[in-house]
């Protein structure tokens, strides 16, 4: 399984719709096996084809910060799970969510009503 976190430095980026780069740990066993950087694609994140990009990559899972209702229907509907609210560390976000120390938030941001949320 691969799971997604969008990055600014090597910390989750709060506004997934302008990362600098994703994050993408290949998971085995609960465990981390490998670790790849993928560019931010140019545009909003949910207008973006960072969904499709994403789901041919395998990855099912998205560890984010905030994240408008939009973006979470794109992944979704590209078999992506998304868990809202998380921050810090990449790594030490992704290792609390295999432990199961995290849980979606449900705050959808709500910044940009008239055009892309993310």
């Amino acid at each position: 399984m691969k799971i997604a976190l969008p990055t600014r430095g090597d910390s989750i980026d709060s506004h997934f719709g302008h990362c600098e780069y994703y994050t993408i740990y290949t998971v085995q066993d609960s465990k981390i096996i490998s670790e790849e950087m993928l560019s931010s694609p140019p545009g909003c994140g949910c207008k973006s084809n960072i969904a499709s990009v994403l789901a041919k990559m395998d990855v099912h899972m998205m560890l984010a910060g905030n994240m408008g209702d939009g973006a979470v229907t794109v992944l979704n509907n590209s078999g992506i799970d998304v868990v809202r609210g998380c921050e810090g560390p990449v790594k030490e976000v992704a290792l609390a969510w295999l432990s199961g120390s995290v849980v979606d938030s449900g705050d959808s941001c709500h910044e940009h009503e008239e055009g892309c949320q993310h």
